[in-house]
């Protein structure tokens, strides 16, 4: 079957498309069928079904004989540790987390925060809650104390599972501290912590609160997996909310598997065996769904890495890890290859390996911009694909579909919608726009298996973040448009659509035109407030390493470039060139965070932040041209 063909069956017919995906998912009872509406707008998907989601990572692919296939490969050029793990050896060490927890009092239902580093043992944590129907909630490991005891406060857990400590090049991240300082500042207090402890720093433990990793299971019966309803959480995920509360996205059991489990094989064309690598880490939704879940419950052999692109210990490490592990399909953020190739720009590095195990590189996490994309095709000598999603969907919206029809590229789209997302460009007053018009990116409700069904303790909340501005749609928060072929164009967060003199202008085409130039390695734009217009571009630009062209020459070429392929209407004639770019630790430019320097206006640090000195050299940037005023 096409593309077309399968997509137009989900739309058509999603009980009978999702009911047959749901039969690759081993059920403990069969759900009577995929959509429950009664509830509108909380949908909800396989909800009268019993099923276990560590069963169908760990324990279904033992049974069926391959207990001795690798499933996890831990890969840490920071510590220089490298471990496989068989699924025989994944199931007995779920297992015995799972008794060890459930003997300390935690079952169905309960809440436990995981806050660990990129090690085997935070997707052990995982699955072991998920064994017992407990559901987990990750917070990335190091987040601020006053962060995780927001999340302590919201999910109540009976439970934390912390490791003693994470590893970044050049230094060692104490979480202890961490944590009693988020147990003290939170109201809410768990039951006990289980610490890993980690030879690069141990920890204190506090006596009959605190329990080793290890000695907490010695003695322990091991415990089997416990069937849960179709809507059951699975795990609750935090995303940064407007109002600087965050919110818990719900990730539902019974649509999760079915979801996951179908893209890895229609989407990142791997088969069961197969290895895959998402460099991400654990603590956002990629780490979620394709470090832990997905590659699990399909089978496949997942990578868990504990390294950087560049520095661990230089640019060539993604090319060591494909080449050595027979990497099939690899998944990472463009701000990773954009660092991998200010590094190294003529990818002279990647010539020491051998990566023709490597099938395609999926790019996702923020826009890939052609610049990127060219040089990544260029370099590795694979099918680049963009796809786009969101922490609240849990698996792509847009993508190409390459393991079923691997559609033509269009540089600088995601391509098209999948099976079950119904995409819209819609105007501000709610009506739907023809094709190359700029909108809000919408879609039609119901969404997908496996995608938010509501926040966590947050029904209203849940209905006035997504469901209110379009009514019968979810708002995605992003700008974009549809081209006559149905070729998705994310242009920006919403916010991120400027208003210059009337005229609605995104800053990522911008960025665009700004990424072509040959020095430029990595750009940002952002609109500032500005009296007469409203709004004017500001654009923050990083060279190339060893770039010998003047920060003159090079802005002076960026104004002329924007001018010549956007137009005068722009008003693009502001550029600094800045040595880096404040991100999140996934590698998100922290735009919201720059305007707001720009404009003299308070601003919130942000908690993801990779390195808070970097906002001083941002506001000094702006000086120069006379914004961030003090």
């Amino acid at each position: 079957m096409t593309y077309k063909d399968i997509y137009e069956s989900s739309m058509h017919d999603p009980e009978a498309f999702w009911m047959q995906a749901a039969g690759a998912i081993d059920w403990d009872k069969t759900p009577s069928k995929a959509l429950f509406d009664e509830n509108a707008p909380f949908y909800e998907w396989f909800s009268d079904g019993l099923v276990n989601t560590c069963h169908n990572a760990v324990d279904r692919h033992v049974e069926a004989g391959r207990g001795e296939q690798a499933a996890i490969i831990h890969d840490s050029p920071i510590t220089g540790a490298k471990s496989t793990i068989t699924y025989a050896d994944l199931q007995t060490r779920v297992a015995s987390l799972a008794g060890a927890l459930r003997a300390k009092g935690v079952g169905k239902g309960d809440r436990v925060i995981i806050y660990m580093p990129m090690v085997p043992e935070a997707l052990m944590a995982m699955l072991a809650c998920a064994r017992l129907g407990a559901i987990h909630s990750v917070v990335f490991g190091g987040f601020a104390a006053n962060e995780l005891a927001v999340r302590i406060d919201d999910a109540t857990p009976k439970a934390i599972i912390a490791a003693s400590c994470g590893v970044e090049p050049g230094r060692v991240i104490e979480y202890k501290p961490l944590l009693e300082g988020a147990i003290k500042q939170a109201s809410h207090k768990p039951d006990f912590c289980v610490i890993l402890q980690r030879e690069q720093s141990r920890a204190d433990l506090i006596p009959g609160f605190d329990f080793d990793w290890h000695e907490f299971q010695q003695g322990v019966t091991p415990a089997d997996c416990v069937p849960v309803e179709g809507n059951h959480p699975v795990y609750i995920l935090y995303t940064s909310g407007t109002t600087g509360a965050p919110k818990g996205v719900v990730r539902p059991t019974g649509g999760h598997l079915v979801a996951l489990n179908w893209t890895m094989k229609n989407f990142y064309q791997v088969d069961p065996g197969d290895v895959f690598w998402a460099a991400s880490d654990v603590g956002w939704v990629v780490g979620h769904s394709y470090i832990c879940y997905a590659p699990l419950i399909h089978g496949n052999t997942t990578i868990v890495f504990e390294g950087k692109p560049v520095g661990t210990p230089d640019a060539s490490t993604f090319w060591r890890v494909i080449s050595e592990h027979n990497v099939r399909s690899f998944f990472t953020a463009p701000t990773a290859f954009r660092a991998i190739k200010r590094e190294d720009p003529k990818g002279e590095l990647i010539k020491g390996y051998d990566i023709t195990c490597l099938r395609a590189l999926y790019l996702a996490g923020e826009r890939a911009d052609p610049d990127t994309i060219e040089w990544a095709q260029k370099v590795m000598k694979v099918p680049v694909y963009d796809h786009w999603w969101q922490t609240e969907t849990g698996y792509p919206i847009v993508g190409n579909p390459a393991g079923i029809e691997a559609l033509p590229v269009r540089i600088g789209s995601p391509t098209v919608a999948m099976p079950g997302y119904d995409v819209r460009i819609l105007d501000e007053g709610g009506h739907e726009l023809p094709a190359g018009a700029l909108g809000a990116i919408v879609i039609k409700l119901p969404l997908p298996p496996g995608t938010l069904p509501t926040l966590w303790n947050a029904d209203e909340r849940y209905k006035k973040s997504y469901l209110t501005t379009f009514p019968g749609y979810y708002e995605t928060g992003d700008a974009g448009m549809l081209d006559e072929d149905g070729y998705l164009y994310v242009m920006a967060r919403t916010d991120d659509v400027i208003n210059v003199a009337g005229h609605r202008l995104s800053t990522g085409g911008m960025e665009e035109v700004l990424a072509a130039h040959p020095e430029v390695a990595e750009c940002a734009v952002i609109g500032v407030t500005d009296q007469l217009k409203g709004q004017l571009p500001v654009g923050f630009l990083c060279l190339n390493k060893g770039s010998e062209a003047s920060n003159e020459d090079v802005v002076r070429d960026c104004i002329k470039l924007v001018r010549d392929q956007i137009g005068p209407v722009a008003a693009f004639k502001l550029a600094v060139v800045v040595e880096r770019l404040p991100k999140t630790r996934s590698g998100k430019i922290l735009r919201g965070t720059m305007v707001s320097i720009a404009d003299g206006k308070p601003f919130k640090m942000p908690a993801t932040i990779d390195d808070p000195v970097i906002l001083d050299e941002v506001r000094t940037a702006l000086q120069t041209i006379g914004y961030a005023k003090d």
